[in-house]
Order: structure tokens, then sequence, then C-alpha cells
């Protein structure tokens, strides 16, 4: 069973704790929405579950069927069966988007995938999430437009199909079309696949084309409350200031912007004195 467990996971950023004791486990064809105020750790905790260098976790685990993955290389987490739809997709001049995804096909297979294979499956998924033609014979990423990057990242999650995938934003900066056919190809893939999910956004609409189980909400380094696709949709409508309430919360962003304001008013005070 493709399950995902983490345990008390703290992560770091240039020694600055940014996850504080995160709890998560996903099982096989679960869909987790993640949410929570921006620079609270949502995107630090994909970045640490794919092994992004810059992230660094201090304590905790992460074990996806059975198998640690902090002590795996990136590639070995890919070819497990993890995959991350990135916020910021970079562009990799030079590299066809055909030769990346044939590669990064071959590396999960024991034999390399035929050309005619690997050519109608790239056709049919390039129809699928309505892309040019020529796709296939771009380089990735490069001269793209926002929202063709975040198609671009679904193709290769089609392409690679992963047995969990985290998607970080990827609604972020496609029109209302782009959303329908980006939360289309993903519902498909996963009604065909059984792929875990985990999601990250802010927007009600993409999350109401996925129809997440569970929802989390990120505070502070901390899932803070759970509960099914209702609080979502809550959050949506009334955001988080009567989670902070009901939980007696105070975000640390907040904190800082108070502390800085008690700093600033000192020093004015001081300057009178002189």
């Amino acid at each position: 069973m493709n399950t995902l467990k983490i345990e008390n996971l703290h992560v770091s950023v240039e020694d600055k704790e940014i996850l504080s004791g995160v709890d998560l486990t996903v099982n096989a064809g679960e869909i987790h929405a993640v949410m929570g105020p921006n620079g609270n750790g949502k995107s630090t905790l994909l970045a640490a579950i794919m092994g992004h260098p810059k992230y660094t976790v201090t304590e905790g685990s992460i074990y996806y069927n059975d198998q640690d993955v902090l002590a795996m290389s990136v590639d070995q987490r890919s070819r497990a069966g993890l995959f991350l739809a990135m916020q910021y997709p970079q562009e990799i001049p030079g590299v066809t988007n055909s030769d990346f995804l044939r590669a990064a096909m071959n590396a999960r297979r024991e034999t390399p995938v035929s050309l005619f294979t690997f050519i109608k499956a790239m056709e049919k998924t390039i129809n699928d999430l309505e892309m040019k033609e020529d796709l296939a014979h771009r380089f990735l990423n490069e001269g793209f437009s926002g929202g063709e990057k975040k198609r671009n990242e679904i193709v290769q999650m089609e392409m690679l199909k992963p047995s969990l995938s985290m998607l970080d934003e990827v609604d972020s900066g496609l029109d209302v079309d782009a959303i329908r056919i980006v939360g289309n190809a993903i519902k498909k893939l996963r009604e065909e696949t059984n792929m875990s999910i985990i999601v990250v956004s802010h927007y009600e609409r993409f999350l109401d084309l996925l129809e997440p189980q569970f929802t989390h909400v990120l505070v502070n380094g901390r899932i803070v409350m759970e509960g099914d696709a209702s609080l979502a949709r809550k959050i949506d409508t009334e955001g988080y200031d009567w989670i902070y309430k009901e939980l007696d919360i105070v975000p640390a962003a907040q904190e800082e912007k108070k502390r800085a304001s008690v700093s600033l008013g000192a020093c004015a005070v001081n300057r009178a004195v002189k």
C-alpha cells in the first residue's frame, strides 16, 4: 500500500526553523489539501519531502511504503513514486521536453520505453493538457508563459505516472479555462492510477475540482487544524482569523511585525529623550 507517513518533522532553512513538528499520513488514492497563510511552511513541507538541498531536516521522519525517504537521494525518491509539481518551474535551455521526459521515464524502467510508445503517450498528454503541438521539441520551460509552465508540470506528472503527487500551487497564474483543464487532467490520472495527492492551493475553485477528502491548516510551521473539504470552503469565505481566535494563535508574521513596531517605537522614544 502506497502510504506516506510523516512524524514530528522539523525543517530549517539557513538555520531558521520553518517546520516545527509536522505529522501527516497520506494513504493510497487520498487527496489532502494543505492550506495556510503565506510564509508558514507549505512549500517547505513539499520541498523537504522531495529532498530539496536548501531545506534541512533537523528532526523527525518521513517514510513512504516503509522506506526511509530521508535516506534517499532526490532521484531515488522520484523512482520510488514521488513527484513534485513546482510553484516556480525553472527554465532549462538546451534540453527539449521530449528528451527530458524520455530520460525521466527510462530512469524508472528496467528496459527503455520504445520511441513509438513514447511519442504516442506524449501526443496524448499534450492533447489532454491542450498544449501547443510543438511542446515536445521546445526547450524545457524556456520562453513559456507562467500558465504554460504550470501546465507543463502536469504534462510531466501524466507521463511519469507517480504514485504520490505533490502540487505546489500549480493553479496560481492559470486562467479559468486552464484551471479546468489542469484539474480534469489530474482527476483523470488519479482515477486511472489511484495516485495520492497533496495539494497546496489558495483557490476554492481548484480544490472543488480535485475534491480533497482531507484539509490541513498549517500555521507557524505546525498543522493546527484538520477537517474535510468543508474546512477549505470555510477558509475561502472567512479567511484564517477565526482559526487564530479559536485556537488563540498569533501568526509568526504578525508577531514579528508587532516586535518591529515596538522596536521602532522604542527608538523614537530614545531619540526624543536625547
